[in-house]
Order: structure tokens, then sequence, then C-alpha cells
């Protein structure tokens, strides 16, 4: 692709991917359905235009660079909340820890173990046991082990918007009301995406997934390379 052709289509791209936004945006303000999120309306949108067109994800994902960019000064936004509550989670943090430690051997053992169950293909369960962290932590420890990025990163997106859209309403449903609970367990299970729609709950709701997000994270970085291999083994 030339740099004017390049030029044309970032103009062209990011243009169109603010305008489907901003409007899916404007929607669920105006009638408070889940389903109308924005990142969701995009993608829904943004694919069928790509098809059509016959542009690559890589062509269309290099025509909106800059976008992607803009994401990095955004997520560190999402710290000013966690700044907020640091006095009342320093208090907690034993108690954080220990839980997101457990959930994310529980999300790698079960998702690997029901990958494994129903499909018995390895990689794919490699893959998909990864899904609940943030994307560039995820592919590379899947490239790690060798499996399909492309997998994951789809998992972590679709983990992403399930918990963005419904993970608030899943938690009442079990009786699950505080904010510091939801927070830490939408953080953990739906990284960014999930911790971006709690920013318009509340700064409590806020603070706690960015605290979840990260330390998951972390977690996610040091469990796997030691857990996934016995996972791997008992399979086999």
């Amino acid at each position: 692709m030339t740099e004017a052709n390049l030029l044309i289509y970032a103009l062209i791209f990011c243009i169109i991917t603010i305008a489907f936004y901003a409007i899916s945006s404007r929607l669920q303000q105006s009638y408070q359905l889940i389903w109308l999120n924005p990142m969701l309306v995009t993608i829904l949108l943004i694919v069928p235009i790509l098809l059509l067109t016959n542009i690559s994800y890589a062509q269309y994902y290099q025509a909106t660079e800059a976008l992607s960019l803009l994401t990095e000064p955004a997520i560190v936004a999402l710290g000013f909340p966690l700044y907020q509550q640091l006095k009342q989670i320093k208090y907690q943090w034993r108690q954080i820890i220990a839980l997101l430690a457990l959930g994310v051997v529980i999300v790698l053992a079960v998702s690997f173990a029901l990958t494994m169950l129903w499909i018995q293909q390895e990689k794919l369960a490699i893959a998909l046991s990864l899904k609940s962290v943030t994307t560039p932590i995820g592919i590379a420890l899947t490239k790690q082990f060798s499996a399909d990025s492309s997998i994951t990163a789809f998992a972590i997106i679709i983990a992403g918007l399930a918990g963005g859209l419904l993970g608030q309403n899943w938690l009442k449903r079990f009786g699950v009301h505080s904010a510091q609970a939801q927070g830490l367990a939408i953080g953990a299970a739906s990284h960014v995406i999930g911790t971006a729609v709690l920013a318009k709950v509340s700064p409590q709701h806020t603070a706690y997934s960015s605290v979840a997000l990260i330390f998951s994270a972390l977690l996610t970085a040091l469990v796997t390379p030691l857990l996934l291999p016995i996972l791997i083994d008992f399979y086999q």
C-alpha cells in the first residue's frame, strides 16, 4: 500500500470508526440498552465493511493505528479513580491479591479442562485459557506455548464485551451488589473493556476493577508458565 493510499484509508476509516462509536454511544445514552455498547456496535458495523471492500484487518489496523495509540493515555486515565480509593485498597491488598491469584488459577485450569473435554485440541485449549487478561500479555503467553494468538485475541475481545455488557447485571442476580466485589470480578475477567464500562458507573467500581486488571495480568504472567505445563502433561 502506497503512502498516499494509506493516508486516504487512514482518514476514511478513522472518520468511520469515530462516527460509529459516537453514534452508538449517543444511542446507548438515550435508550440505556446494554447491547448498544459502542465497542460492540462499532465492531459489528466495521467487519461487514471490511468484508465487502475486501480490506484485510491488517490494512484496517495500519490505517487506524493513530486511534490505537490513543488507548494508552485512556488506560492511564483509569488510574485516577484508583488513586482516589488507594487509602481503602491498601488495607485490603492481601485479601485482594489472594482472591485474584485464586481466580487466575481457576480460570486457567477450568478453561483448559473444558476445552480439552469438548474439543480435545491442546493448542486451542491454551489459546482459550488466556482469554481473561490484557491482549499484549495474552498474545505473548500464547506465542510462548506456540498456540494461535489470533484465537486468544478474539477470545479476549469476547470476554471483555461479555463482562462489559452482562457482568454487572449477572453479578446482581447472584446477590453480588458490592461495588468492590463487582469491580474486582469484572476487572479480573473482562480486563480493559470491562473496566472502561465500569468507569461510567462509579469511581469505586473503576478503582477496584483497575486493581483487578493490573494484578490479574501480573499474576497470569507469573502463573501461566508454571500451571499450563502441568495441565498439558495431565491431559496427554
